[in-house]
């Protein structure tokens, strides 16, 4: 494996963990706004995505969840997209209305229901994405295998800590809210 990519990487998890602090000092390729500029255009790949096919980002990121770890009960779906439990069965309603989910008895404990995709309904996701994943394909053909470990290796990572991170954020957000509501209900 080449040392190189796993500097490169390193640089831009180190630049993106210390944040805006060190953006007045910026580095030969302000690899900081490079990393900030590839996650906007994830993000907004994701929004284009979802509007392709009629979903919300929410809806678009729950379907994501069910497509690539199998079924989920809605108290899943809940924990993964941070939604409230009756955001969450809305959320469900609207997909299945939609086509893309059904909700069906747990094969291993007939009292949980599971949310399951529609057999072919994500076609039209694949069908949506296809042209990025065409693009993403042409770019990794780029890299040497080698390389390509190391990409992945990073995203394998990353992902953990990018959902751990939204956890820390989702908490404190709420625990704001909670004291700003207690401080409230304490006003005259």
């Amino acid at each position: 494996m080449q040392i190189l990519q796993v500097d490169i990487i390193c640089t831009f998890a180190a630049i993106y963990a210390r944040g805006t602090q060190d953006m007045a000092d910026p580095t030969p390729a302000d690899e900081h706004l490079v990393f900030r500029q590839y996650l906007d255009a994830v993000g907004l790949h994701g929004m284009a995505g979802a509007e392709a096919v009629g979903l919300s980002a929410s809806e678009w990121y729950a379907l994501s969840q069910i497509a690539s770890e199998g079924n989920l009960t809605s108290g899943e779906l809940a924990a993964r997209t941070g939604l409230t439990t009756g955001a969450t069965t809305r959320l469900i309603d609207r997909l299945e209305r939609a086509g893309f989910v059904r909700r069906a008895a747990d094969p291993d404990d007939r009292r949980k229901v599971v949310v399951e995709p529609v057999a072919g309904s994500l076609d039209q996701i694949e069908k949506a994405v296809g042209p990025a994943r065409r693009q993403i394909a042409e770019v990794l053909s780029r890299y040497t295998p080698d390389q390509r470990t190391v990409l992945f290796d990073y995203f394998a990572h990353a992902a953990p800590a990018f959902r751990a991170a939204t956890a820390e954020i989702r908490d404190a957000a709420a625990h704001r809210r909670q004291r700003k509501g207690g401080a409230a209900a304490r006003r005259p």
